[in-house]
């Protein structure tokens, strides 16, 4: 299995991730990181103590965020914004290149169940089994009773009851 074959894999299995954390890396941007920008703009004013003047800004602009992305998109205060912004989204680019990177699969048949139809390709199963009647072996197997031969059936696993 090749590289670009590991890597379809590793987006389609974790499609839905990748939008959830691009949905969080937006609510991120709008509720801490305007409001650190707009704290690092007025920390760094003539005559301020940095740090009492960061903490009061992040606190009173924190709770606001809707106004605080406007004060970064509309002020002086955006130089400050966009640094702040590619900082942050450089770290969480990274962490999600991890996170891709740990849900690469580890050999070709990963989550794939074992002794299921999906180790065959083509329909080889139904030169065997059919795929409408018969009894139930997995969804769209089963394993015809009018079929010459042996039909006897080995379950292994186990039965749940709740």
């Amino acid at each position: 299995m090749g590289f670009g074959e590991k890597l379809k894999r590793a987006i389609k299995r974790i499609k839905g991730k990748l939008i959830v954390s691009a949905i969080l890396w937006l609510v991120l941007v709008i509720v801490f990181v305007a409001p650190l920008g707009i704290a690092f703009f007025d920390a760094n004013q003539p005559n301020v103590n940095f740090t009492e003047a960061f903490f009061l800004s992040l606190g009173k602009n924190i709770v606001n965020p809707i106004s605080s992305i406007g004060k970064c998109l509309s002020g002086g205060i955006g130089g400050y914004f966009w640094s702040v912004l590619w900082k942050f989204t450089i770290i969480y680019f990274v962490l999600a290149i991890f996170g891709i990177a740990k849900a690469f699969p580890k050999h070709e048949f990963d989550g794939i169940e074992n002794g299921s139809s999906d180790w065959c390709t083509n329909g080889e199963q139904y030169k065997i089994l059919d795929s409408k009647k018969g009894i139930i072996l997995a969804e769209k197997n089963y394993l015809p009773v009018d079929k010459r031969g042996n039909v006897n059936v080995l379950v292994v696993g186990r039965f749940w009851c709740w």
